[in-house]
């Protein structure tokens, strides 16, 4: 199988591209740049996706695209929001190049910022609401699911929707540590269980196609215990400074992946405390 894998260089595509590759797919991973982890080549195509031109000049033979490529840092979307629109475009031409070429699988990676601040323990994928939109990134992952979705109505290109480093830099350079939101909790997954989901998004496509699913743990943890734990872990002498949230993030999210484990068989093997020291373990030895 060949597959086509935006956003090469980001933490998620260069793991991705390397357990797909050692399974023997071929793996045509694209990105603006290199990867920061040069031990991992992952990046077989440089293109600006946001430049259609640069889109149409990629491989077409693939038999499924994963779009991961984003512009995701929800604070500086609040501070230039014109890089949300950047987002969507490149989500429509990832989409055109799609159609004009007859790919017709895709796999777009959404966001837990589309659930919004809504107070609920947890989240399934139909709770997903325009008024609660809380930021202009959450904006391009709603209106791109949307653009997903309506090509896959109007043009048969069968789609998947899933929705998926600072502490450690400031704790091994022994900087204060600001956690944005005392009591934020988001629900942490370690890097290997969202491989797992998108690798069983693409494995059982034709029986999961043209839904949404939530590739995540389950359970919550807050910032501040994050924080502490890789403090501990690194043998920092940091201090840690809550703040207040930064405006246009959610506050709490916990996935609830009953369907991911009902249709995609996915079912993730590592939890907080487990991923967070293998992490550390890795950034230690990779940076």
């Amino acid at each position: 199988m060949k597959i086509l894998v935006t956003g090469a260089a980001g933490t998620i595509g260069t793991r991705l591209c390397e357990v797909l590759r050692q399974e023997g797919a071929e793996v045509i991973g694209v990105d603006r740049g290199p990867t920061k982890w040069p031990a991992v080549d992952s990046v077989s195509h440089r293109a600006d996706l946001r430049y259609m031109d640069q889109v149409m000049s990629l491989p077409a033979d693939a038999d499924i695209i994963v779009h991961l490529a984003a512009n995701a840092r929800v604070h500086e979307l609040v501070q230039h929001p014109e890089k949300a629109l950047e987002n969507l475009i490149t989500v429509f031409n990832i989409l055109e190049f799609a159609r004009q070429k007859g790919i017709k699988k895709i796999i777009f990676s959404s966001s837990r910022e589309t659930y919004g601040n809504t107070g609920k323990k947890s989240y399934t994928e139909d709770m997903v609401r325009i008024e609660n939109c809380e930021s202009p990134y959450t904006a391009s992952k709603i209106a791109g699911e949307a653009l997903v979705e309506s090509y896959g109505r109007c043009y048969d290109i069968d789609f998947v929707v899933r929705v998926v480093p600072n502490f450690f830099r400031q704790a091994r350079a022994n900087e204060p540590m600001t956690v944005y939101g005392q009591n934020k909790c988001l629900d942490f997954t370690y890097i290997d269980d969202a491989v797992t989901g998108i690798r069983a998004a693409i494995e059982k496509f034709d029986g999961a196609k043209n839904d949404v699913y939530n590739i995540a743990c389950g359970k919550g943890t807050t910032l501040m215990h994050l924080a502490e734990r890789i403090k501990e872990l690194t043998g920092s002498s940091s201090s840690i400074e809550a703040v207040d949230s930064r405006r246009g993030e959610i506050t709490r999210y916990v996935a609830n992946i009953r369907k991911a484990r009902r249709v995609l068989g996915y079912i993730p093997k590592v939890p907080f405390e487990e991923g967070i020291v293998k992490t550390v373990e890795w950034y230690k030895a990779n940076t």
